[in-house]
């Protein structure tokens, strides 16, 4: 998954950050609302955490702004405020969930993967194609009964190639959803990691799940 969090604590957004990705998950940080605005506006994340309280325009009309332009992606409100007016008018803005702060880390990550599962379209559980299957919550994977051991930007490129079995994604595509700004679109990072995913999910099982779309990019196949 890749995550947009609009937190303009720096000490915050950093320890949100560093966990996301210790999960394996892309994470991007924005200070203000006006900066969240442009950057869902021109990347595609899967979820949003907004913190209520942000300089410039607040998190409850940064939501509003989004959902004005277009932008879908489920948003998990953050705040220190926990009234029932607060709640209501986030959820009224357009929010899908709200959580007050301080809040666990653990039901930041649940609910982010509720959020996920639920929007654009029902997201299954626990992900299957062909022989393979990927649990998000428990981030374990199997090819049959034999488990598979993967490095958390393994398992995120696996998520994403799972996610859309027979679509042919780009190595830009690829870099937009397990990966964040930090890397550069010209970087070959995303044919290193398919050659470690090809490694680990394919050769000692004498399969060949990820194809090479020449001038395209790679393709997942359907029945793995």
């Amino acid at each position: 998954m890749r995550i947009l969090v609009v937190e303009d604590e720096v000490k915050m957004a950093a320890l949100v950050r560093r966990g996301l990705r210790e999960e394996g998950m892309a994470c991007d940080v924005a200070v203000r609302g006006e900066d969240a605005v442009w950057m869902a506006g021109s990347t595609e994340y899967d979820a949003i955490v907004l913190d209520v309280m942000l300089p410039g325009i607040d998190g409850f009309e940064t939501c509003r702004k989004l959902r004005d332009d277009g932008v879908w992606s489920p948003v998990l409100m953050l705040t220190a405020r926990d009234s029932v007016e607060d709640r209501v008018a986030g959820l009224d803005g357009g929010a899908d969930d709200y959580l007050t702060k301080p809040f666990s880390f653990a039901e930041l990550l649940a609910r982010l993967r509720a959020l996920v599962r639920r929007r654009p379209v029902e997201r299954p559980v626990l992900l299957e194609v062909g022989e393979l299957r990927l649990d998000p919550s428990t981030r374990q994977v199997w090819r049959g009964e034999d488990e598979i051991s993967l490095s958390a930007k393994e398992f995120a490129l696996l998520e994403t190639f799972m996610r859309r079995p027979g679509e042919v994604l780009s190595r830009f595509q690829l870099l937009e959803h397990a990966w964040d700004y930090e890397y550069e679109n010209r970087s070959n990072v995303v044919d290193v990691y398919v050659r470690y995913l090809r490694e680990k999910i394919d050769r000692p099982f004498d399969r060949d799940s990820i194809e090479t779309i020449r001038g395209a990019g790679y393709r997942m196949r359907k029945q793995s």
